[in-house]
């Protein structure tokens, strides 16, 4: 598949082909770390592994992975070839977004797909690293900066492979790369409304995080005391990717705004999330 994407004719991008090193390096270098992560969990599972039911009802560990891929796929277009892009979205038309990729991964054996996730995410990265970091880039909604769209791409990379994980009771060693994924989550406040109908409050919110490494991140200082979402960052980045259902976190949620938002968090693109069940993940 992304053979025949790249022998299309390209159309040329901001920054693409011209052989330079941009600031697109070290979000790339964090997405190739996430991806290596992920990867030494897949690498040594048994082929009935690759069946097995993740805590996203309906999608196993390959579906997971088969959507990974199919838009690790479409990423390259949006950062290399704009009218391949366009033509690629034609597929929505029948199909939705999340389903997409993921007959192609079932039809696949698991060493087939293994190989489809490591070479389209290698060849999209390195697309990537050739990028201006402010580039804008087609995608399914609005166009994203490059940077952006990098950043995305780490945090379903991240929460994909949470899932991988909790199907194994594997526990990750978390990491500093987590402040891409608590950022996107931060950002995504107002997405969060709009996906649900709902219109986002005035009312700012403080985020205060302690990271892996235990530096402080924080967000929205000037907000106050009154709206405040506090505590280990690995906790806020799986309530934002509603890997896991904010009462099943350590994280300290005051104010009525506050709470609301978390409540519905999502820093993932796409309708509504059913994430979590309280208590699931106690």
């Amino acid at each position: 598949m992304t053979g025949r994407h790249l022998g299309r004719r390209r159309r040329a991008r901001p920054g693409y082909g011209s052989g330079v090193t941009t600031g697109m390096d070290p979000i790339c270098d964090d997405l190739e770390a996430e991806s290596a992560d992920l990867l030494s969990i897949l690498g040594p599972l048994s082929a009935p592994d690759w069946d097995q039911p993740t805590p996203a009802e309906g999608w196993t560990v390959r579906d997971q992975v088969s959507h990974l891929a199919f838009f690790d796929g479409t990423g390259l277009l949006a950062a290399t070839d704009e009218e391949g892009f366009t033509e690629s979205t034609r597929s929505m038309e029948t199909k939705g977004v999340d389903s997409l990729g993921i007959p192609e991964g079932r039809a696949m054996s698991p060493a087939d797909l293994l190989n489809w996730f490591q070479s389209a995410r290698s060849t999209m990265t390195e697309a990537f690293r050739r990028l201006d970091p402010k580039a804008r880039l087609p995608w399914y909604g609005p166009p994203m900066g490059a940077l952006s769209f990098a950043t995305a791409r780490l945090m379903e990379t991240w929460a994909h492979g949470q899932d991988v994980a909790d199907t194994f009771a594997i526990v990750r060693t978390p990491t500093d790369r987590l402040k891409h994924v608590a950022h996107i989550g931060v950002r995504a406040r107002a997405f969060s409304y709009a996906t649900n109908g709902r219109t986002v409050p005035d009312t700012p919110i403080r985020v205060e995080l302690t990271g892996p490494s235990g530096d402080r991140w924080s967000w929205n200082d000037e907000a106050g005391d009154s709206n405040v979402v506090s505590g280990p960052a690995l906790d806020f980045c799986l309530a934002v990717t509603q890997r896991r259902h904010v009462s099943d976190t350590a994280l300290s949620v005051s104010g009525a705004a506050a709470e609301e938002w978390m409540g519905i968090a999502q820093a993932f693109a796409g309708g509504p999330g059913t994430g979590r069940q309280p208590g699931q993940f106690a």
